[in-house]
């Protein structure tokens, strides 16, 4: 018996693999926002106001969680046809940020702030383009699971709904990593 309840206790290695992955993500980007301080402090930085599309992005970002979620919750109740739509739905809120954040990349070109002018502006397209390429590694995953909504049989198995979990889990993650940013970014402009 306590064998059984030990086991029970521990967190899948796969689950533990994300979550240092997730630690190492934070760590990169706590570096990066270190730096951005530290060389803000150091003068030469150009003032600007972030974008407001980049606020616009963040309702998206937010949505997109939403819908996964919804999606994972009708997973395991056996509501195929929501649980299929909300994750297409959610691909397309992905692609949706993803494009605005382009958009608000050409935003911030046109008012003067083009990449490798100030070290403000550098800083600001590093964070966002690298949390933009966890998005992209975000909708990937997605997409295997849209491809196996649609071609597997649907059954909930526990492999399944590990691998459901697991995406889950990094596209909130990524959503709050978007939240970090843009709060930092948005008190240090």
């Amino acid at each position: 018996m306590a064998e059984i309840i030990n086991r029970r206790n521990k967190i899948h290695p796969i689950k533990f693999a994300l979550w240092l992955a997730c630690g190492s993500i934070v760590m990169m980007f706590a570096a990066w926002t270190s730096a951005y301080v530290v060389r803000h402090a150091a003068g030469n930085w150009l003032e600007f106001k972030i974008p407001s599309i980049f606020f616009y992005n963040t309702i998206v970002i937010v949505l997109s969680s939403f819908t996964l979620q919804l999606s994972y919750i009708n997973f395991k109740k056996g509501n195929q046809l929501p649980y299929k739509a909300l994750l297409i739905a959610t691909f397309v809120l992905g692609l949706a940020f993803i494009y605005i954040q382009y958009v608000g990349w050409n935003q911030l070109h046109n008012i003067g702030i083009p990449l490798t002018l100030n070290p403000s502006g550098d800083f600001l397209y590093v964070l966002t383009s690298m949390h933009a390429a966890h998005v992209l590694a975000g909708l990937a995953v997605i997409v295997v699971a849209i491809i196996h909504a649609y071609i597997l049989p649907f059954k909930p198995t526990p492999k399944r709904q590990l691998r459901f979990e697991l995406t889950l889990t990094f596209w909130h993650f990524v959503d709050l990593l978007w939240i970090y940013l843009l709060v930092f970014l948005s008190t240090q402009s």
